[in-house]
């Protein structure tokens, strides 16, 4: 049931450690623009899947929710205290380790593929959509290995624990994730995405992207709300 999920864990670490080895023997420039073009990749990723959406008043409730959640909850400041001690114990030097965690594992378990890939491999075994995504992810995580370091090594955990659970969830969750939910939960991952490359890869400006992270279970449940409410909202006359 978790086929897929293994052979995506062990891609990224394959990837995520060639990078970094590989990385690191490169010149400044050289990683330099390989960290850019990175950065603006994860931009067009990020406005494809954002443009998805189809209530753009949905998408904007949704993050700025779950911002304000994630403020109350400082899930920034405890996500960087786990990176501070991770770093501590597996990657002494590494001043980027939290920061790389939570971009590769946004990038590696924000999508369409990962969540009907997972939903595939649980109910039937077919791992081949988690197979595909096992060999894109390999290239991006080399990019981030080479570029934001041995912190990416990290998604590993979040990619078992995410992409596992909805695979051994697959028999309930496959009637609650339908294409509405899928959709705009992929839209507000693209924004994230897109936080992202502005902050992390391309250091535009500094956005506490982990605290944004609520909002992929806020947008979900204000779809099924909008949609619970919709047959009692009056209708527009006809012009």
């Amino acid at each position: 049931m978790i086929s897929g999920t293994i052979l995506n864990a062990l891609t990224v670490l394959v990837g995520g450690s060639l990078g970094k080895l590989l990385g690191d023997r490169l010149p400044e420039r050289v990683q330099r623009t390989v960290f850019d073009g990175l950065g603006l990749i994860t931009l067009v990723v990020g406005m494809q899947m954002a443009l998805t959406t189809r209530n753009v008043l949905l998408l904007l409730g949704g993050l700025l929710l779950g911002g304000l959640v994630g403020e109350a909850l400082r899930i920034e400041v405890w996500i960087d205290r786990f990176g501070a001690w991770a770093q501590q114990k597996l990657a002494r030097g590494d001043s980027r380790f939290s920061e790389a965690f939570v971009a590769s594992s946004l990038v590696f378990c924000v999508g369409p593929l990962t969540i009907t890939g997972s939903l595939e491999n649980g109910l039937s075994g077919n791992y081949r959509p988690l197979a595909l995504k096992s060999m894109l992810d390999m290239f991006a995580s080399f990019a981030f290995g080479a570029s934001l370091g041995w912190g990416v090594l990290l998604s590993v955990v979040t990619i078992l624990v995410f992409q596992g659970g909805l695979s051994l969830g697959a028999g309930f969750l496959a009637g609650v994730l339908d294409a509405d939910i899928i959709r705009e939960q992929t839209a507000v991952g693209g924004v994230l995405i897109i936080a992202i490359g502005i902050s992390s890869l391309l250091q535009i400006k500094r956005i506490a992207v982990a605290n944004f992270l609520p909002a992929l279970v806020i947008v979900p449940l204000l779809v099924a709300v909008l949609r619970a409410v919709a047959p009692y909202l009056p209708t527009l006359p006809e012009p």
